[in-house]
């Protein structure tokens, strides 16, 4: 029976990418091949629990929401994820997962909508991404760039013009990290520019300030 390592499971008000302020059930898988400089969830990186597909499926059933994300921690590590994403898109739900895009995002099964946080320099990671997977992202697909500093803001908007990623998917987001590069310096920059992109600030963080785990 197929299993996976879970980090926690739990539902709460989707607080990135366009399905923002939506109910939405999370599956957070355990493992992470990446050490962010601003990482808010390292406690993701332990081995967690081991739970079967069934045992998930069952217990995402009890949320009764029609939404559903897979993250982790980097959820790709775990090849059955894919697994689980069409054991659910066989239930019915609308299947989120959010990949930090250094592993193949196609092994991923047709339906699912993949959220792409591209990396970047301040991060730490950014010469770790797979880039032919920006090739492999679709209509639905969302890419998202947390900027730590203007470097970063800059950075993306390159990386965004030359893989002509607002033709290529459906959201491209600039999110500001915490504590780091402030929201209105941020705004002032896109108001400047005006990139085809949409400013996103984490709404869980603002709901529950302080809490790092189950929201």
């Amino acid at each position: 029976m197929k299993t996976l390592q879970v980090t926690e499971l739990f539902s709460s008000i989707q607080g990135e990418s366009t399905w923002a302020g939506c109910p939405c059930g999370f599956i957070r898988l355990a493992g992470c091949n990446f050490y962010c400089a601003w990482c808010d969830t390292a406690y993701s990186r332990g081995a967690g629990r081991t739970m079967t597909l069934a045992e998930i499926r069952d217990e995402v059933r009890k949320w009764h929401l029609p939404l559903v994300e897979i993250t982790g921690g980097e959820p790709l590590l775990q090849p059955d994820a894919a697994t689980l994403a069409s054991l659910l898109l066989e239930e019915g739900y609308t299947v989120l997962v959010e990949t930090n895009g250094s592993l193949p995002i196609d092994m991923l099964p047709a339906g699912v909508i993949r959220i792409m946080d591209i990396k970047c320099p301040d991060s730490g990671m950014h010469e770790k991404m797979e880039w032919s997977n920006l090739d492999q992202l679709a209509a639905r697909d969302e890419v998202k760039f947390v900027l730590a500093s203007r470097t970063d803001y800059l950075w993306a908007l390159e990386i965004m013009q030359r893989h002509d990623l607002s033709r290529r998917c459906a959201a491209v987001l600039f999110s500001p990290v915490t504590g780091w590069l402030e929201p209105a310096e941020l705004a002032g920059w896109i108001m400047e520019d005006k990139p085809p992109a949409r400013m996103q600030l984490p709404l869980h963080k603002y709901i529950w300030p302080g809490h790092t785990r189950g929201v």
